[in-house]
C-alpha cells in the first residue's frame, strides 16, 4: 500500500490546493464572485467551483484562462508550491574560511554562501588582502566573476588589462582569463568576489 502524498486531496495531486488557494485568494482581492470569474475566463461556475475546492486538475489551457481573467501571469497561480527550495544565510563575520591558491600567501577567502544542491549557483565570497599578501597567484575559471571593492586600492588584472579600483568600483569579468591582483596600492584591501560556477 502506497503512502499519501502529503497535500494531495481528491483530485491526486499536490498543486490542486495551491492553486486553489491562489485563485480564492485573487478572487477576493479583486472583488469578484465565482459567477464574474467563470464569465472573464469562459469556464462554468460549476468548474470555478471544483478548482477553488482543489478537487479537480486545471488544464494548460485552463490555468492560462484562470490567469488572463485575473491579469496575472500563470506563473501566479503556483506560488507556494516551491517552499522547499534550498537557501544559505550567514551571519555577519561567521562565513566559512576557504582554502585557495593564495591562502597560503595572506590571502583571506570568506565564503558567504553555498547552495550544494543548484547547478550554476553563484559562490560570493569576501576577500581581505593585507601587507603580508606579497604574492598574488592568478585564477581561471569557467563560467563569470563579478568584483565589488569595499575597502583599499588595488590594481587587478585581467588577461593583458589591469584595472585599478577604489571603494565602489566593480569588475565583472570572464574567468577563463587569467585574473587577480597584480599590486596592492592600500592595504587592508576588501572585496566581494561572486562567481558563477
Amino acid at each position: 500500500m502506497s503512502a499519501a502524498i502529503p497535500g494531495a486531496d481528491a483530485a491526486g495531486g499536490v498543486l490542486e490546493p495551491i492553486i486553489a488557494q491562489q485563485v480564492r485568494r485573487y478572487r477576493a482581492e479583486q472583488g469578484i464572485s465565482a459567477a464574474d470569474l467563470a464569465a472573464r475566463t469562459g469556464l462554468s461556475k460549476a468548474m470555478i467551483s471544483k478548482i477553488e475546492s482543489a478537487t479537480t486538475s486545471c488544464s494548460l489551457t485552463t490555468l492560462q484562462r484562470l490567469a488572463d481573467g485575473f491579469g496575472i501571469p500563470v506563473t501566479a497561480l503556483f506560488r507556494g508550491s516551491a517552499s522547499d527550495r534550498e537557501a544559505s544565510f550567514t551571519k555577519a563575520g561567521a562565513g566559512s574560511v576557504s582554502v585557495r591558491s593564495g591562502t597560503q600567501h595572506g590571502h583571506l577567502y570568506q565564503m558567504l554562501g553555498v547552495l550544494k544542491d543548484t547547478p550554476n549557483a553563484l559562490e560570493p565570497t569576501l576577500v581581505t588582502l593585507t601587507d603580508a599578501s606579497n604574492v598574488f597567484p592568478l585564477f581561471q575559471h569557467p563560467g563569470t566573476e563579478f568584483l565589488y571593492m569595499l575597502e583599499g586600492r588595488m590594481k587587478y588584472g585581467h588577461g593583458g588589462y589591469e584595472y585599478e579600483m577604489a571603494p565602489g568600483d566593480a569588475l565583472l569579468l570572464d574567468g577563463e582569463a587569467a585574473h587577480g591582483p597584480v599590486e596592492l596600492i592600500e592595504v587592508p584591501i576588501r572585496f566581494l568576489a561572486i562567481r558563477s560556477r
